[in-house]
């Protein structure tokens, strides 16, 4: 069984990288952010403070957070692992993890600010021409924020995941199949096209 975190800034391709590792070794991609946005959309008890919270651009508080992770880990719903992308965010999230999962390895996916900014806001112009809903954050006073909680809570603990030999750090500023296979070299993980099923 895998059991991984995906981190990086916005923009790294988290939630691109999860789904292609989860497609080709039957792991279970567990987002954080699409758990948030299920709430507002099907409106939950938290949707309302969700929405406020991350309509600012802030992070959700820690207590709300570990409550939507346990809740879903609890499920057992994987047979060879999953993926867990957008959580830990702090350190208190870190600690709960490790103290109650048995996780493998942290993949990092590494993106300057700069280039964050630019993939972020033409995620914004491409979502606004298409007719699809955009983020509520992805617009610069809400990034610019998230940026900063970003660096100053969550890029800290990847002194953690390396200190505890977890972590893999990952160049995202490159193309999704030259960073995918970057990944799977970094985990060991066997080619999917020769590889059945991953062993539990």
């Amino acid at each position: 069984m895998h059991k991984y975190v995906i981190c990086g800034p916005q923009g790294s391709g988290k939630g691109t990288q999860s789904e292609l590792l989860c497609r080709d070794y039957d792991l279970v991609h567990i987002s954080i952010g699409e758990m948030f946005r299920w709430n507002v959309k099907h409106h939950t008890k938290l949707a309302a403070r969700i929405k406020r919270i991350t309509d600012a651009g802030m992070l959700v508080p820690d207590e709300i957070v570990e409550r939507v992770v346990r809740e879903r880990l609890d499920q057992h719903d994987w047979n060879y692992g999953f993926v867990l992308d957008g959580f830990p965010r702090t350190r208190a999230q870190a600690e709960y993890l490790f103290e109650n999962w048995n996780l493998d390895r942290v993949i990092y996916l590494e993106l300057s600010d700069e280039v964050v900014f630019q993939r972020v806001m033409y995620r914004a112009r491409m979502g606004q021409g298409s007719g699809f809903t955009k983020r509520a954050d992805d617009n610069q006073a809400a990034l610019m924020i998230r940026l900063r909680e970003y660096h100053e809570k969550t890029k800290p603990l990847l002194e953690l995941y390396s200190k505890l030999g977890m972590l893999i750090s990952v160049d995202a500023n490159r193309s999704i199949s030259e960073i995918y296979a970057d990944v799977r070299r970094q985990l060991s993980l066997p080619d999917p096209e020769t590889a059945s099923l991953v062993a539990p």
